[in-house]
């Protein structure tokens, strides 16, 4: 049985130009572009995404 995506944007996104995500299981988050959702996914180890928000964080504005 494959598990659906339950896809989520970020609370910040104003507009239908940001990217959504998915978590897949405890270990597997997916990423696709809002504006070409048919256009594929990226899959990241949970941990790595983990890693990358935390990051992304010492540059926010």
């Amino acid at each position: 049985m494959t598990t659906k995506p339950s896809w989520r944007t970020s609370s910040h996104t104003k507009q239908d130009n940001c990217v959504e995500v998915a978590d897949i299981g405890p270990s597997k988050v997916m990423v696709r572009d809002t504006k070409n959702r048919d256009g594929g996914t990226l899959a990241f180890p949970s941990v790595s995404w983990v890693n990358f928000v935390e990051f992304s964080k010492t540059f926010s504005v």
